[in-house]
């Protein structure tokens, strides 16, 4: 834990404290401390694993997404898939339309509203994030083979915990 009196500026160098938090700047470098700093690590290791599955897939980052929020979901409408990535529905247009051109996803009109229509995976794309989440879950499993089972149930609370209050505190702003 850093105080006030702990934290000593260099020439240059800009130190903000956010309770136990650091954040730091070297001239035009912003540095993360701590829980930040370690946080940003393991999404970057996370973000470097689907840039890779994607590679190997044959598709970008934004279409490996989409694959995924649609295989959670089994199918959803082009503005429900928009709304989950935070994008335009401009975007998932163009996204959804290179995957069904891929072979990977397909488009099945709305039993009930036939102005909307459904957003699912082929056969090949289900293979796909079948491949994709044994590959995580193996990753994953390999990374934290040196804990024990009540160290991966604590780690599992606290990510669990922090993704919640981020969403809450996203959600609550204006």
């Amino acid at each position: 834990m850093y105080t006030s009196s702990e934290v000593r500026e260099l020439p240059g160098q800009t130190t903000r404290q956010t309770g136990v938090l650091m954040y730091k700047q070297f001239g035009s470098a912003h540095t993360l401390d701590g829980f930040p700093a370690a946080a940003l690590v393991f999404l970057r290791a996370l973000d470097s694993n689907r840039h890779r599955i994607s590679r190997e897939a044959g598709v970008t980052g934004s279409e490996l997404r989409a694959l995924s929020r649609v295989a959670e979901a089994g199918s959803m409408t082009p503005k429900e898939l928009a709304e989950s990535m935070e994008m335009t529905t401009g975007a998932v247009t163009a996204i959804s339309t290179r995957l069904v051109e891929a072979q990977l996803m397909r488009r099945v009109d709305h039993p009930s509203d036939r102005r909307s229509l459904f957003l699912e995976l082929t056969p090949a794309a289900d293979e796909l994030m079948k491949l994709h989440y044994r590959e995580f879950e193996s990753s994953i499993g390999i990374a934290t083979e040196g804990l024990n089972e009540e160290d991966l149930r604590a780690c599992s609370a606290l990510l669990l915990s922090v993704s919640e209050q981020l969403a809450s505190i996203e959600t609550a702003a204006p």
